[in-house]
C-alpha cells in the first residue's frame, strides 16, 4: 500500500534551518525497522515529464535516425494520461509522477487563455510533484500563482521568493514515503529567469542561485528527515545540471531530474555525486526511473525514455474531453490557415534551421532592414508536408513557433557592435564552461552570413561576416530588427546595447509573418549556411561537453 506524507513547510520552519547542526552524526534507520526487511526487492517508479509548453495534442516530432532526420507523431496529454495509468497499474502504490516546469507557455491555447486552459487538465493528470520553469512567469506573478495553485498538486521551488518580504513563493521541498522508503525532492528554478525572459514577466519575484541555502536543505533532508534518496528537480538546462552533478554542492543528492533544454537523455548521465536525466519536451516523452531497494537500501536502478506514441497509448476519454472543452473558445481563430510550406519547418538544430529562416525572412521583408534577428528558441513543433502536397500553417502553429507576440523593434548598429554582440551570443550557446551557457541556441538571422569556430575562446569565434553578400565593415552602420522585450532599455535590441535610431513598429512579429505568408505562400525554407561552423557541421544537434550524450 502506498502511504504519501505530504510536506508543507511554513516560513517559521524555513527560518529555523540555519541553526541545523549539519555536522551532527545521524544514524540511518536500520533495515529491521523497515516494512520491507525480508530481503525482497522493493521497486519504486518515478515518471518525469518536462517542458510540455502547453502542447495539448499529438503533433509531429523530429528524430535523428541513422544520420537522417525523420518525423513521427508523438505526444498529446490524453495519451500521456493513458501512459501514466498503465505505469501505475504495473507498480500500484509505488509510482510517483513529477513535472519539471514550463507547462503553461508555448502554444496558442495557453497564450490566449494566459495559461488558464491548463489547471483543470493538470489537476486530473495524476501528478505528485510539480516545479515552476523559466516560462511560468510569462503572464506575471499573480497569474502564475493562481494557475499553479489550481493544479491541486504539490508545487515546490527552493529559490523563488516574494521580492520585498523574501518569503518563499512555494515550499522548497517535498517528502514522499512509500512502504517505509523516504524520498526527498527539492525544486530549483533557473536563477537567470529575469534575464532570459522579458524582465517585466518576473516583476515581484526574486531568484537565488545555487547557494548555501540549497546545501542546508539537502543536509536537512538527509540528516534530519533521513530521506533514503534525494532528488533535485531542476529547471537549469542540461549543461548546468551535469555541472551540478559534479559539484560538491550536490554531494548529498542522488539524482538530478533535469529540465529546460528539451534534451532526450536515454541513459542517465553519471556525475561524481548524482545521476542526471532530462526527458525531452512537449509531452512527447516520459522518463521512467525505477529504483530498487533491498532491506531499505538502494541497490540499483533502471531508466528508459518512453515515447508517447498515440497508437500505443490511446487517448484517455476524460482528459480528451476536458482538452476539447478548454480549446473550444479559441479553436476557430487558432486553426485558421495563414499559409503553406512545401518543405518541413523544424527547429532542434543548434546553429540554423528552416523554421527561423522563414521567421527572419518575414521580419526582414516586412521592415526592409539589412539584418533581421530572432531568438534561439528551443520550442516549436515541426510542420511536415506530405509528398507533393504543401502543409498548411495555422495560427496555432505560429504561436508554437513564436510564443510571445511582441511588436517589432528596429534600429541601427555598427559592424563592430554587431560582432561584439554576436561573439557574446556564441559564448552563451557554445561555452565549454557549462555555467556560462544561457539556455537557448544560437540567435537566428536573415541578411547576414557568419562563419565561426565554436571551439575557439570567448571573443575569438567569428571568422568572417557578410551582409547582403559584402564583408561587414566595423565602422559602417547596419539596420536591424528584432522583437521588443518589455522592460529592456529602449536602446537595447535582442540584448545588444546602445542601438541608434530605435523605432517600435505598430505591427507585431505575428502580423509580419502572416503578411509574409499571405504574399509568399507556399514557402520552401531550407538550410542556407547563414551560420556555419565546420566543427559542428550542417546539421548540428546539442552536445554536452565531457559526456557521450547524443540527441536522437
Amino acid at each position: 500500500m502506498k502511504m504519501i506524507h505530504r510536506f508543507k513547510l511554513n516560513i517559521l520552519v524555513f527560518l529555523s534551518l540555519p541553526v541545523i547542526l549539519v555536522n551532527c552524526k545521524t544514524e540511518k534507520v536500520k533495515a529491521t525497522d523497515r516494512p520491507n526487511s525480508s530481503g525482497d526487492t522493493l521497486s519504486i517508479t518515478i515518471l518525469q515529464t518536462a517542458d510540455i509548453h502547453g502542447q495539448l495534442d499529438p503533433h509531429p516530432e523530429l528524430f535523428r535516425e541513422d544520420g537522417k532526420i525523420v518525423f513521427r507523431e508523438r505526444g498529446g496529454l490524453a495519451h500521456v494520461k493513458t501512459l501514466f495509468a498503465e505505469e501505475r497499474k504495473k507498480s500500484p502504490g509505488r509510482t510517483l509522477i513529477v513535472d519539471g516546469g514550463d507547462l503553461i507557455q508555448g502554444s496558442g491555447y495557453t497564450a490566449l487563455s494566459q495559461g488558464k486552459v491548463m489547471p483543470e487538465i493538470i489537476k486530473n493528470m495524476g501528478y505528485d510533484i510539480i516545479i515552476p520553469g523559466n516560462w511560468e512567469v510569462v503572464y506575471g506573478k499573480e497569474v502564475m500563482m493562481e494557475i499553479m495553485q489550481g493544479y491541486d498538486t504539490e508545487v515546490i521551488a527552493q529559490n523563488m521568493v516574494h521580492k520585498g518580504s523574501m518569503d518563499l513563493l512555494f515550499p522548497p521541498y517535498s517528502i514522499q514515503e512509500i512502504e517505509g522508503i523516504r524520498l526527498g525532492f527539492i525544486g530549483i528554478n533557473d536563477p537567470d529567469v529575469p534575464v532570459r525572459q522579458n524582465p517585466i514577466f518576473s516583476k515581484g519575484i526574486g531568484f537565488s542561485g545555487l547557494t548555501d541555502d540549497l546545501k542546508k536543505h539537502m543536509e536537512h533532508l538527509k540528516l534530519q528527515e533521513r530521506v533514503d534518496v534525494l532528488f533535485l528537480v531542476t529547471h537549469l538546462g542540461i549543461f548546468k545540471q551535469v555541472e551540478l552533478a559534479n559539484n560538491p554542492l550536490a554531494a548529498q543528492a542522488d539524482y538530478i531530474l533535469g529540465n529546460d533544454t528539451h534534451e532526450r537523455v536515454r541513459k542517465p548521465i553519471t556525475g561524481k555525486y548524482a545521476k542526471v536525466t532530462e526527458p525531452g519536451a512537449f509531452g512527447s516523452f516520459v522518463g521512467k526511473l525505477i529504483l530498487h531497494f533491498v532491506n531499505g537500501e538502494l541497490v540499483g536502478d533502471d531508466y528508459e525514455l518512453l515515447d508517447v506514441d498515440p497508437e500505443l497509448y490511446p487517448a484517455d476519454p476524460g482528459i480528451q474531453d476536458l482538452i476539447n472543452r478548454k480549446k473550444a473558445p479559441y479553436k476557430d481563430s487558432l486553426e485558421t490557415v495563414i499559409g503553406y510550406t512545401k518543405t518541413p519547418l523544424y527547429r532542434y538544430l543548434t546553429v540554423e534551421n528552416p523554421m527561423d529562416n522563414m521567421i527572419t525572412n518575414a521580419a526582414r521583408w516586412k521592415t526592409g532592414v539589412d539584418i533581421a534577428i530572432s531568438n534561439g528558441f528551443r520550442f516549436g513543433n515541426p510542420i511536415v508536408p506530405e509528398p507533393d502536397k504543401p502543409a498548411p500553417i495555422t495560427r496555432a502553429n505560429l504561436w508554437n513557433l513564436l510564443p510571445v507576440n511582441e511588436k517589432i523593434k528596429t534600429g541601427k548598429a555598427t559592424g563592430i557592435q554587431i560582432k561584439n554582440w554576436l561573439e557574446q551570443e556564441m559564448h552563451n550557446a557554445f561555452s565549454q564552461k557549462p555555467t556560462e551557457r544561457f539556455g537557448g541556441w544560437l540567435v537566428r538571422f536573415s541578411g547576414m552570413n557568419v562563419v565561426f569556430n565554436s571551439q575557439n575562446k570567448k571573443g575569438h569565434r567569428i571568422e568572417r561576416i557578410t551582409v547582403n553578400g559584402r564583408p561587414m565593415q566595423d565602422d559602417v552602420y547596419y539596420t536591424l530588427s528584432a522583437c521588443l522585450r518589455p522592460g529592456d532599455p529602449i536602446d537595447n535590441l535582442c540584448r545588444m546595447p546602445d542601438v541608434k535610431d530605435v523605432e517600435v513598429k505598430d505591427y507585431t512579429i505575428h502580423e509580419a509573418v502572416e503578411d509574409y505568408l499571405k504574399e509568399m505562400s507556399p514557402v520552401s525554407p531550407k538550410l542556407e549556411g547563414r551560420a556555419y561552423c565546420e566543427y559542428l557541421g550542417t546539421e548540428s544537434f546539442s552536445t554536452v561537453p565531457e559526456t557521450n550524450y547524443e540527441f536522437h
